[in-house]
C-alpha cells in the first residue's frame, strides 16, 4: 500500500495548482481511505487468494520459490497438514522417491487455499506491503506480464468450482487431465516448461494419476479402506514423517546354522519332526513338517554365488557355484539331464524318456493325440517327478504352463536346478496327503518315468491325479511298463490296465517313439458319470457327496473318486475357452447372483480386477519402479485373488506363481480356469521351495493380515529366504506396515527403491542385497 500511496500523492501534487497544501493532503487521505475500503470489500475470497498469489508470483522464481511456498503452506497453525501438503508428500516427498520422479506442479496448493478464504484474507491484511503498484491500476489498464497470472487465476476459479464434486468425479477429472495435458502446465514459464514436463512424466511413471487411483481402487476393493479423495489425517502425516527414521539397529539378525546350509527349507528340513515319524513307507519324511516357531534367521549364500543367468539362456546353462552339485550329472549325464562344463552346469534339453530333446518328445505326444493341441486346448500341465523340468521348460515354446514337482533330495537338487533355470517347480511328494491344488484344474497330467507306484493301495495315488484332472483331460504316461517287457514292467502294466479301466479312463493312444525308443500311453478322464454308474463293482468307490474335491490343505488321501459335475453352472461341466481367450473371459460358472471378493457380482468382480491390474502394471510397475524386467523370470504373487497381476503380465517373458492363502476366499480355481496356475499356502509357514528361487515377489496387503495372526518377522525372513540376491519385492499395504517394513529391510541392508504413501496406504519397492550377518543361530531342526 505504501508504494501506491506515494505514487498517487505525487500524481495528485503535479495536477493541483489551485488548492492549498492542507486541502490537498486531506483530500488525498480521504481518497486513499475510500479506495482501500472499496478494495477490501469488493474482492471475493477466491479472488483475494488469487491476488495474493499474483503478487507472490511476481516476486518469486517459478521453480525454486514455488517449492518453498509449498513447504511453508504444508501445515496450518495447529500443525495439521492441509490437503496441499498431503498431496505433495504423496507425490514428490515420499521419503525414498527418486529425485527425478518428483513433481513440480505449482498449483496444487492454490486449490487448497481457495477452500479456506479466511486464512488467505488474514494473510493479505497482515502483509499489505507486498502489493505492487501494478495492482492499483484501474481495471481497464494493461497488466503486461501479469496477464499470465491472470490466466492462472482463472484456472484456480475453475478448480475451486470442482471442490464440491464427488470422489468418483474427481478421480475421472484427474485421469482426464493427465490424458489431455493439465491446464496448469500451460502457465509455466518457457524456460522451465520442458524440465517440469519431464519431471511430471517421470512421476507419472511411478504413480501417475491413473496409478494413484489404482492404488486407491485396490485398497478400497480389497480392504474397504482406500479412498483417493479423502483428506489424510494427522496420524498419517506423522507416520510418513517417521518413514526411514526407524532405527535399523533395533533389529538383530543372525545366520541360520543348519545342516542343510544354504539350501535350508524349514518345513522340509525339520529333523526333530522326522525323527518322531513312526514310518517313512509313504514318503512321510518328504512331506511338510513345519516347526512350531518358524525361524527368523537368514539363510547363508553359497560360496561364489553370483547373479542368475537370464532367460532363455538359463534354460541351457546356469552357474555351477549357485548350485554346486554333481550327483545328477554323474548319474544322469548319459541321459542328457545335466552336465558339468567349466563354471557352468549345462542342460542339453533331454531326460530319461527323451534323451534326444524335449521338443521332439512334446511334438511326438501331440502327433499321437492331435486333440491335445498344446497352447490352445491344453494350457496348464502338472508334471509329476519332473527331473530337472526340461519338459516344462520347453513347453513354454508351445505356450503351455507347467507346474513341476518332485521330492526334495530324491535326486539331488532337481527342483533347485529347475528354478535356477527359470522353470516353475516346487518341492512336494505324493505321500499321505492331497497335493495343494484344487480339484479338476489341470488340463493334462504328465509322468515320464516318474516311478510312482500308481496301482498300490487301491490306486490311491492315481486317484489323486484323477481329482486334479479336468473332466475330459489327459494323463500322459511314458514309463517303462508301457513299452518294456521285463517281468516287473509287465506286472505293473497289467495292474495299470485294470485300474485305469476301473476308474473309467479311456485309452486314447499307445504309441512308441522310435527316435527316443520310448512308448507313450495317453488316457482321458470321462466327461460324464455314465461309466461310473455302469460299473459292475463300486471299486474304487465314489467319494461321499460331502467330500469337497478342492479341499487340499493337509487333507489325507482317500482311495475314492469324485463324481463328474453335470449341471451347466457347475465348474468342470465344460472345458474352458481356448487359450488365450480364457485369460480375459470370466469363467462360465461365475454367477452374477453371487458376490465376488470385492463385493460386486462375481463376473463383474473378475473383470474389474483384471482391468485394475492391467492399469497398475502398465502405468506403474513397467515404467515407474526402475525394475530391469529382462532380468526378471520367476515371479510370485503372494496374495493373488483372481490372478489379475499374472494375467496383466502375460505378454512378458515371465511366469507367475499365484498364491491363495488358506484363510482367503478360494479363488484358485478361477486362476486355473483362465490358464494360469498357483497353489494353496499358509504364510504363517515356510513355502516349499529352495532358497533364492524367485526374482520378484509381490505382496498386496499381505503383511498387514499376517501381522494379526502370526510371526511378522518370520514372514520377513521367509521373503529373504526365497528371494534371489538383487531380486525385488513390491509391497502394497497400510502405511504403518510400509513404514515398519522399510525400517526392517534397511536393517538387512536392502536397497529401498521406492517408498510412497497416500491416504493411509502405501507402496514399497525394495531390492535384496548380498549382505549376510556374521553371527550364526543354531537351528536344531534342520535335516541334512
Amino acid at each position: 500500500m505504501a508504494l501506491g500511496k506515494y505514487s498517487r500523492v505525487d500524481a495528485r501534487k503535479s495536477s493541483s495548482g489551485y488548492c492549498s497544501t492542507v486541502t490537498i493532503v486531506v483530500f488525498i487521505a480521504f481518497c486513499l481511505a475510500g479506495v482501500w475500503m472499496m478494495t477490501s470489500s469488493s474482492v471475493a475470497p477466491g479472488e483475494t487468494t488469487d491476488v495474493s498469489q499474483e503478487n507472490k508470483s511476481e516476486e518469486r522464481t517459478p521453480a525454486t520459490e514455488i517449492s518453498a511456498k509449498n513447504n511453508n503452506d504444508a501445515t496450518n497453525a495447529d500443525n495439521v497438514p492441509n490437503d496441499d501438503a498431503k498431496q505433495k508428500q504423496f507425490e514428490d516427498n515420499p521419503g525414498d522417491l527418486p529425485e527425478d520422479a518428483t513433481k513440480g506442479d505449482s498449483n496444487a496448493s492454490q486449490v487448497e487455499k481457495n477452500d479456506v478464504p479466511e486464512d488467505t484474507d488474514k494473510t493479505t491484511e497482515e502483509k499489505p506491503e507486498e502489493k505492487s503498484a501494478d495492482e492499483k491500476k484501474d481495471g481497464g489498464e494493461e497488466k503486461g506480464d501479469g496477464s499470465k497470472d491472470d490466466e492462472k487465476n482463472k484456472v484456480q476459479v475453475n478448480q475451486d468450482s470442482e471442490a464440491g464434486e464427488t470422489k468418483e468425479s474427481k478421480l475421472d477429472n484427474e485421469k482426464a487431465e493427465e490424458d489431455s495435458g493439465k491446464t496448469d502446465g500451460q502457465t509455466e514459464e518457457k524456460a522451465d516448461k520442458e524440465n517440469s514436463t519431464e519431471e511430471k512424466e517421470k512421476s507419472n511413471d511411478v504413480l501417475p494419476s491413473g496409478a494413484q487411483s489404482d492404488l486407491a481402487d485396490e485398497s478400497t476393493t480389497q480392504n474397504g479402506s482406500f479412498s483417493t479423495q479423502a483428506a489424510e489425517s494427522k496420524n498419517e502425516k506423522e507416520a510418513q514423517k517417521s518413514s526411514g527414521s526407524q532405527d535399523p539397529s533395533k533389529y538383530s539378525w543372525k545366520l541360520c546354522n543348519t545342516t542343510a546350509g544354504p539350501d535350508y527349507i524349514p518345513c522340509l528340513d525339520n529333523l526333530q519332526a522326522v525323527k518322531k515319524l513312526r514310518t517313512t513307507r509313504h514318503y512321510e519324511h518328504r512331506e511338510r513338517h513345519c516347526p512350531e516357531n518358524p525361524p527368523t534367521c537368514l539363510v547363508p549364500l553359497p560360496e561364489k554365488y553370483q547373479r542368475s543367468i537370464e532367460w532363455p539362456k538359463s534354460r541351457e546353462k546356469i552357474w555351477y557355484h549357485n548350485i554346486p552339485y554333481t550327483q545328477l550329472a554323474d548319474f544322469k549325464g548319459h541321459q542328457n539331464w545335466v552336465k558339468v562344463s567349466g563354471e557352468y552346469l549345462t542342460f542339453p534339453g533331454g531326460g530319461t524318456q527323451f534323451p534326444h530333446g524335449a521338443l521332439h518328445y512334446i511334438d511326438f505326444i501331440q502327433q499321437s493325440v492331435p486333440e491335445i493341441a498344446w497352447g490352445n486346448r491344453s494350457r496348464v500341465v502338472l508334471d509329476v517327478g519332473c527331473g530337472v523340468a526340461s519338459f516344462g521348460g520347453f513347453l513354454f515354446d508351445r505356450d503351455v504352463l507347467t507346474m513341476s514337482f518332485a521330492p526334495k533330495d530324491e535326486h539331488e537338487a532337481q527342483v533347485q536346478f529347475a528354478l535356477e533355470r527359470g522353470i516353475p517347480a516346487i518341492s512336494a511328494v505324493m505321500g499321505t496327503k492331497r497335493l495343494p491344488y484344487p480339484g479338476r484344474v489341470f488340463d493334462i497330467v504328465h509322468c515320464a518315468r516318474c516311478r510312482v507306484p500308481w496301482h498300490i493301495e487301491g490306486g490311491k495315488l492315481l486317484l489323486e491325479l484323477n481329482r486334479l484332472l479336468r473332466p475330459g483331460g489327459f494323463f500322459v504316461w511314458s514309463a517303462t511298463p508301457v513299452y518294456q517287457k521285463l517281468a516287473e514292467d509287465v506286472e505293473i502294466w497289467e495292474a495299470m490296465k485294470k485300474l485305469t479301466k476301473a476308474i473309467c479312463w479311456e485309452v486314447v493312444s499307445i504309441t512308441q517313439d522310435r527316435i527316443n525308443g520310448v512308448g507313450v500311453a495317453v488316457y482321458r478322464k470321462p466327461k460324464t458319470n455314465e461309466c461310473y454308474e455302469q460299473r459292475s463293482k463300486n471299486d474304487p468307490p465314489l467319494c461321499q457327496d460331502s467330500d469337497d474335491p478342492s479341499a487340499a490343505w493337509n487333507v489325507p488321501l482317500e482311495a475314492c473318486m469324485h463324481k463328474i459335475p453335470v449341471a451347466s453352472s457347475e465348474r468342470g461341466s465344460q472345458w474352458p475357452e481356448q487359450w488365450p481367450a480364457r485369460l480375459q473371459k470370466a469363467p462360465y460358472w461365475l454367477s452374477s447372483s453371487e458376490v465376488g471378493v470385492y463385493g460386486r457380482p462375481a463376473p463383474e468382480d473378475f473383470v474389474s480386477d483384471y482391468k485394475h491390474w492391467k492399469r497398475v502394471v502398465k502405468n506403474s510397475y513397467l515404467q515407474g519402479l526402475g525394475i530391469d524386467w529382462p532380468n526378471v523370470r520367476n515371479v510370485m504373487d503372494m496374495r493373488a485373488v483372481y490372478g489379475g497381476l499374472a494375467a496383466a503380465m502375460r505378454e512378458m517373458n515371465i511366469w507367475v506363481m499365484n498364491i491363495i492363502n488358506i484363510d482367503a476366499p478360494d479363488t484358485l480355481p478361477v486362476i486355473y480356469e483362465r490358464g494360469l496356475f498357483g497353489i494353496y499356502h499358509d504364510w504363517c509357514e515356510s513355502f516349499s521351495t529352495y532358497p533364492r528361487s524367485y526374482d520378484l515377489l509381490h505382496a498386496d496387503h499381505l503383511f498387514s493380515k499376517i501381522k494379526k495372526k502370526c510371526n511378522f518377522m518370520a514372514l520377513v525372513a521367509e521373503v529373504d529366504r526365497i528371494l534371489r540376491p538383487e531380486g525385488k519385492i513390491i509391497i502394497r499395504d497400510k502405511v504403518d506396515v510400509i513404514t515398519e517394513l522399510e525400517a526392517i529391510f534397511k536393517s538387512i541392508q536392502w536397497d529401498i527403491r521406492m517408498s510412497v504413501s497416500r491416504d493411509k496406504e502405501g507402496l514399497l519397492c525394495a531390492k535384496k542385497s548380498m549382505w549376510r550377518p556374521k553371527d550364526e543361530e543354531k537351528v536344531t531342526y534342520a535335516l541334512s
